[in-house]
């Protein structure tokens, strides 16, 4: 099956139960940046602020995922992240282990300020 090309139709082609995970992660990814763009970028959904990705998202066979996760985070959220399995650049999670609103709100806002931060 091609890769989805639009950030809909990735969505669509998600099983239901991370489809709503995800579209719920999306919602919030919104709410905390109001001007992000959507696009696809690396085969997964990406929110950029003036022209910048700022995270990605993506479903795969276990787990959905939030990109990238900084050192800095890393070292920050360390206690909050301990209960989620991770690589050295995600953060994984499922419709029954979701990640806490505060944490991914912590996430997106650090990376927001890494992205404005390279503008310096």
């Amino acid at each position: 099956m091609p890769s989805p090309t639009t950030v809909d139709a990735y969505f669509g082609a998600l099983p239901p139960d991370q489809r709503i995970l995800l579209e719920s992660v999306r919602a919030r990814i919104h709410r905390l940046l109001p001007a992000a763009q959507e696009a696809m970028s690396y085969g997964m959904p990406a929110f950029t602020v003036g022209g910048k990705s700022v995270v990605w998202i993506a479903g795969w066979k276990r787990h959905c995922s939030v990109y990238p996760l900084t050192d800095s985070f890393l070292a920050a959220h360390a206690d909050e992240l301990r209960a989620f399995d991770q690589t050295k650049g995600s953060v994984h999670f499922t419709p029954d282990a979701p990640l806490p609103e505060a944490l991914l709100d912590a996430l997106v806002t650090a990376r927001l300020a890494d992205v404005e931060g390279d503008d310096e």
